[in-house]
């Protein structure tokens, strides 16, 4: 008895979590946005709202059975888990669709209150028969999607020919590549180069094929991806929390549009020697930066670094300044790059700069990271007394990586402008160093795989959602806290280095020479 106690308390809690949950989603809209969504019309019909429901409900199943807090995995717990989650779920769902069916149906338009509640809205959640059958139904098809939940995780996630059939599968999978023939194909001189040929091949065809629209969506990603590899440089190596990162991005840009722009300066150069400017601006401004901040750590560098930051978005929107910087309006007809003639005019010439771009940058942050550098920037994020006494300058690690992160900032900004042909104090805000920020932390600290994979996650998937229009950030919030859950070591976690444990010679004293196996490291 008790254990089947301790499984229906389990259900009640995820059922009320669930059910408050559901009621939010229900106040919003949301519930009717996603089976418009899934519907593809206008107007859901009661089989597309009710899959919603149902969708919800088995979600709720999966959650009440799972083994963590079951007393005992039978199917006894597991059902009795579910429904009450299913139950109580439904029952929190149905009351206050019970007093706003009432309302609607003596005539109040209930966007006065609620502004999404609209009268095609609560239609659909009575389900166009009325007030009390469409509660009953509420409930029953909530407690069904959840009882299906809880079965299906019961008698599928956890069936023994599951797990027989996917050692089965690993089995095969491993044979396969560890066959002598694919082994040699792997293993051949030549192999590396011919799937770099063809990723490079790939990569240059893409953009002829996404359209406009996708290559400015994409053009981000790879814009992002230069912004998170200057700051995985000074986060995730050498541990620098710097939360004005935004202000390199906006120095880069803005040297860029100052020194090619008409107005207001007038200098005009091209774009090449304007972005070779840009690039030592900004690495110049982190190192002007760094100079006094040293010996800041943690949450006051981030402090001071978000002053810095916020400083240069004022000045350059300053009245005062409109001379230099163009104030709020910004700076327009930004040069475009070149190449024997050949004007990056469209949206394909700029994905490829971009691309060319990523690539040389992921190439440098690669090799910095697996050299002498970058083994002392770990040491420095690690511990700075231990990696002085060690004798890693600290000072000049630190330096450097501010200097060569506000660089890796400047190329994006530089090229930022350029493509719009436009940039301006908006361009420029916080959220563009917490965007960075966040895909860096998203993808995993130091790793730089999941510093493109946070980039296209962080960037790429909210474009993905546009569907969802007002909900988008409520569904991407979703889905990073989801993430932050189940990874929260990141998408693509770093390797740190290993030190290999050494096999020490054996010293003969008569005898200068060590007579034993090379020492491995």
């Amino acid at each position: 008895m008790k254990k089947n106690v301790t499984a229906l308390q389990k259900g009640l809690n995820t059922g009320i979590t669930l059910g408050v949950v559901m009621v939010f989603l229900s106040l919003t809209a949301f519930t009717v946005v996603l089976a418009n969504i899934i519907g593809d019309s206008y107007r859901p019909t009661p089989v597309t709202y009710g899959f919603v429901i149902a969708l919800f409900g088995f979600f709720g199943g999966l959650m009440a059975s799972s083994k963590r807090g079951l007393p005992n995995d039978d199917w006894k717990n597991v059902l009795t888990s579910s429904a009450a989650a299913g139950l109580i779920g439904g029952v929190i769902l149905a009351v206050p669709l019970a007093v706003l069916g009432s309302i609607h149906l003596n005539g109040t338009d209930l966007r006065n209150y609620l502004v999404m509640v609209s009268p095609d809205v609560m239609e659909t959640y009575l389900f166009g028969i009325g007030l009390l059958p469409a509660i009953l139904i509420t409930v029953i098809i909530f407690a069904a999607g959840a009882i299906l939940g809880g079965a299906f995780n019961k008698g599928a996630a956890r069936a023994e020919w599951r797990a027989r059939w996917m050692a089965n599968s690993q089995e095969k999978i491993r044979s396969a590549w560890q066959a002598p023939r694919v082994q040699q194909v792997v293993a051949g001189r030549y192999s590396k180069l011919f799937f770099m040929v063809g990723a490079l091949l790939l990569l240059f065809l893409m953009p002829f094929v996404w359209g406009s629209y996708w290559n400015y969506v994409m053009g981000t990603v790879g814009l992002y991806i230069l912004l998170g590899l200057g700051m995985n440089i000074i986060v995730g190596l050498s541990g620098q929390l710097v939360l004005g990162y935004v202000a390199f991005f906006a120095i880069g840009a803005y040297a860029m549009g100052l020194l090619s722009s008409p107005e207001p300066l007038g200098i005009q150069l091209g774009f090449w020697p304007a972005l070779l400017a840009s690039i030592l601006v900004a690495a110049l401004t982190g190192i002007l930066l760094g100079l006094p901040i040293l010996n800041l750590r943690g949450d006051y560098l981030a402090i001071v670094t978000l002053g810095f930051g916020e400083i240069i978005r004022i000045l350059i929107k300053s009245d005062s300044l409109t001379w230099f910087t163009g104030g709020p309006k910004g700076l327009r007809a930004i040069a475009q790059p070149a190449i024997f003639g050949l004007k990056f005019n469209s949206d394909v010439n700029f994905m490829h700069l971009i691309l060319v771009g990523v690539l040389v940058g992921v190439f440098i942050a690669y090799r910095l990271q697996y050299s002498r550098t970058g083994r002392a920037w770990l040491s420095v994020q690690g511990d700075q007394t231990v990696s002085r006494a060690t004798g890693v300058n600290t000072y000049q690690y630190k330096i450097l990586a501010l200097a060569l992160g506000a660089a890796f900032a400047g190329i994006g900004g530089a090229i930022f402008a350029s493509r719009n042909q436009f940039t301006g104090p908006e361009d420029h805000v916080l959220m563009v160093s917490i965007n960075v920020l966040c895909l860096v932390i998203v993808g995993g600290m130091g790793s730089l795989p999941g510093v493109i994979l946070g980039s296209f996650v962080l960037k790429g998937i909210p474009e993905l959602l546009r569907d969802l229009t007002d909900y988008r950030l409520l569904v991407f919030g979703v889905l990073l806290v989801v993430m932050m859950i189940v990874r929260p070591e990141g998408l693509w976690p770093t390797r740190r280095p290993k030190l290999e444990k050494q096999h020490l010679s054996k010293y003969d004293p008569d005898n200068d020479e060590a007579s034993s196996e090379e020492v491995s490291a």
